[in-house]
């Protein structure tokens, strides 16, 4: 999967985040207490190398893991800065909750986060779903010989 590259100075932000306004759920950065249960609720529903990049998350300040919650229950995330500084991701919704508009909500809020921070691009590495980047945020694939900063990264199984 490439690596994307997202300008956020472009219009399609705008229209993206009016399309996340839509979305009920709400959306939130993570605090330090709630570690714990958004590092478990990762590593059960994702990976393991997920989780660890959480854990960077939390220890940014601000922190950069925002969640979605309803009635208390964590139903996503996502985080920036992690793998390295500009990267968006990685970025969860729990299989339940998937069709909402939670994923699009949580990648507009990191977006708006990351350029409210003095980002002006926003990196999306080893990008699984590229038409919806490319499609939601106007993301281009990065032109590179190789599998850049992934390459080569020890991995756990993923959670079936």
């Amino acid at each position: 999967m490439p690596d994307l590259l997202v300008s956020l100075y472009s219009g399609k932000l705008d229209e993206l985040e009016s399309r996340a306004s839509e979305t009920a759920i709400r959306i939130r950065p993570a605090i330090s207490p709630e570690m714990h249960v958004v590092v478990s609720w990762v590593r059960e529903h994702f990976s393991e190398n997920w989780a660890s990049e959480v854990i960077v998350a939390f220890s940014r300040q601000p922190n950069a893991c925002l969640i979605a919650v309803e009635e208390g229950k964590l139903l996503g995330f996502a985080c920036y800065d992690t793998t390295a500084r500009g990267f968006f991701g990685p970025t969860g919704v729990a299989p339940e909750a998937r069709g909402k508009g939670i994923g699009l909500a949580l990648f507009s809020a990191c977006l708006r986060t990351m350029k409210t921070l003095g980002h002006a691009y926003a990196f999306i590495g080893d990008a699984g779903p590229v038409d919806f980047y490319a499609k939601t945020a106007g993301a281009v694939p990065i032109p590179a010989p190789d599998k850049g900063i992934y390459e080569g990264m020890l991995r756990s199984a993923p959670k079936t």
